[in-house]
């Protein structure tokens, strides 16, 4: 038997393999931890409350589930294209990933965790494993060209969001400050790539006393400021909340997803 070494996470991986990179361990530690919380939430549910609706209209509990275990397995695809240099999009279509969300999401309660618990497993072991020079690599999510680096940044944001989503008590607010910086970066940085969001310079109040600001540069000359906790801030800029707990003109935006 090969000699192991203790990744992260706790998981052992064979000495010799491919060890990811200081920025790359903190990330993976991140969505580990985002992880847990997740699957202790499903953990909690039964045959009965798993069937119930989530906040996303027109599925239950289950379909988001289902959804972040296929995620996970999609983002696996990404990196094997990193890895590989091979194209190995994230899903077949679009239709195939609503098929086979809609296929998983009437399983029993112990079979979705299972499922999600084994995806995640998938995940992080194709993290642990991939070659430090992959991750500037090429890759597309579905007409989204990125580094594969950004594979951990989307990861951690569908947990946290679809989290949410689930409708089992977590706020946005209560995501970490961290995890909750990094969201807002990145939801800014899409929204900010469209042509049908109006100018709006965010303004982020963070528990430790720090404040930071961030502008989408959109259509309209003059920008709006719109302030909040940064879990406000992301659930109007996601289209969870309306933005009533947020200071100033809050505008109208395009729907996220």
């Amino acid at each position: 038997m090969a000699d192991t070494v203790l990744g992260a996470g706790g998981a052992h991986a064979p000495t010799g393999a491919p060890q990811p990179t200081e920025q790359v361990t903190a990330a993976l530690s991140a969505i580990e931890r985002s992880t847990q919380h997740l699957l202790a939430t499903a953990e909690a549910l039964d045959d009965a409350s798993v069937r119930a609706p989530s906040l996303l209209p027109g599925w239950r509990r289950s379909h988001v589930l289902t959804h972040l275990a296929r995620n996970a397995d999609g983002l696996v695809n990404l990196l094997t294209w990193a890895k590989t240099g091979a194209e190995h999009p994230m899903y077949p279509s679009a239709a195939d990933r609503a098929a086979d969300i809609e296929e998983g999401s009437v399983r029993p309660h112990r079979l979705l965790v299972e499922d999600l618990a084994a995806a995640h497993g998938r995940f992080a072991h194709a993290v642990r494993t991939l070659p430090a020079s992959a991750w500037e690599a090429e890759i597309d999510a579905g007409g989204e060209p990125m580094p594969a680096r950004h594979v951990l940044r989307k990861r951690l944001l569908e947990l946290w969001v679809h989290s949410v989503d689930l409708d089992c008590g977590l706020g946005f607010d209560e995501i970490p400050g961290a995890d909750a910086e990094q969201l807002l970066e990145d939801v800014v940085q899409r929204f900010g790539g469209r042509s049908d969001v109006p100018a709006v310079t965010v303004v982020a109040d963070f528990a430790d006393g720090r404040t930071r600001s961030w502008e989408l540069r959109g259509t309209t000359s003059v920008p709006a400021q719109v302030r909040g906790t940064p879990g406000a801030l992301l659930g109007w800029l996601l289209g969870r909340e309306r933005g009533e707990q947020l200071e100033g003109e809050v505008p109208d935006l395009p729907t996220w997803l």
